[in-house]
């Protein structure tokens, strides 16, 4: 049976506590914790605590990633990998999230394989290396991850699926979902905007079925495939200080969207795809089942192609795309935290 749980960063800036006791009372099955400077984020033995008072387990563990966590278990990156899977270990989660580094974490990112594997055979605990996406400046697209933004193209055993992330970068989720194939071990569940330009848009993370991923087909192939892996909402709830109830009300019909296609799953029938998955080891091609469509989005089926830290976007404006401002893929608009949100925040 696939767990749904909830990320203690739909709540954001609410303590991880609060998460719990949100996460229980609309009736999810668990908690991810994303480690914060918030100190009931990173102790094990206040986390122990709150799993006890609310009767929730911790599911998984997301490393902490900049700005909001920008000291969290220390400043060396490794570090901060190694301290996210032992805390993940203490309370007997299986999965640690983790964001590919940024470039200029050259440290981190000239060995980042590496370190995902000598962490999980230090820990046990898998580390599940998140979808990211291609940041656009103008007419200029530019991968600012390092080894890159797509985890199809890493030799990595453990990935997580974000439905936001996805559409930012213009991928449709069900070809990445074929495509990350048996490596796909986490899903963050939420929703975006496919854009025509990826990039351009901003890092939604909206409920379920209000954007245009196609999220309840995933679930559901996940569902009929017997997938086992873990389900987590990570929608932006509390965005703009909303109340409680209007939080709640939010959770809620992420849950219901999430219990609903996974009740019911589709067969698992439908047109036969070529999906190419291209890792650090090199190239393989296997033949895929696609479940049948239902409303698709207009996204690409194959990942952006940014070998070098920056390509040009004039091409696609040439053949009729709309000319936008200048953008980052998050929000310029002012954060929970009080301080302007900046695409280092991504989730």
């Amino acid at each position: 049976m696939i767990t749904v749980g909830m990320s203690t960063s739909c709540v954001f800036p609410r303590p991880a506590d609060e998460a719990f006791r949100l996460a229980r009372r609309v009736g999810y099955g668990g908690v991810e914790v994303m480690v914060t400077a918030d100190r009931g984020s990173r102790d094990a033995s206040l986390l122990r605590a709150s799993v006890a008072r609310w009767g929730l387990p911790v599911l998984s563990v997301h490393a902490p990633v900049l700005p909001a966590a920008h000291f969290a278990l220390g400043r060396d990156q490794r570090d901060k990998l190694l301290r996210s899977a032992e805390l993940a270990a203490e309370l007997g989660a299986p999965t640690v999230v983790v964001h590919p580094p940024f470039r200029w974490q050259r440290r981190i990112a000239a060995r980042f394989v590496e370190v995902v594997r000598d962490v999980e055979a230090a820990t046990g605990v898998e580390l599940a290396v998140e979808n990211m996406f291609p940041w656009r400046l103008g007419p200029v697209v530019a991968d600012v991850y390092s080894p890159g933004h797509d985890p199809v193209r890493l030799d990595v055993a453990a990935t997580t699926l974000d439905f936001s992330h996805a559409a930012v970068a213009g991928r449709d989720a069900l070809d990445l979902a074929l495509a990350l194939g048996p490596r796909l071990r986490h899903v963050h569940l939420c929703d975006g905007t496919v854009s025509a330009r990826p990039g351009g848009l901003v890092d939604e993370h909206l409920v379920p079925g209000t954007g245009t991923q196609p999220v309840a087909e995933v679930l559901s192939h996940l569902a009929a495939s017997g997938w086992s892996g873990a389900v987590v909402a990570e929608v932006h709830a509390d965005r703009r200080g909303a109340g409680e109830e209007s939080l709640v009300d939010a959770l809620r019909r992420t849950l219901s969207f999430a219990r609903e296609a996974l009740r019911a799953p589709r067969a698992a029938v439908g047109q036969a795809t070529s999906t190419v998955a291209t890792t650090a080891s090199g190239t393989a091609t296997t033949a895929t089942t696609r479940p049948p469509s239902t409303m698709r989005p207009q996204a690409t089926s194959t990942p952006i192609d940014v070998s070098r830290p920056c390509q040009s976007s004039v091409a696609s404006e040439a053949q009729g795309a709309t000319r936008q401002p200048m953008l980052t893929p998050i929000s310029t608009a002012t954060s929970r935290s009080g301080d302007p949100a900046t695409g280092s925040s991504a989730r």
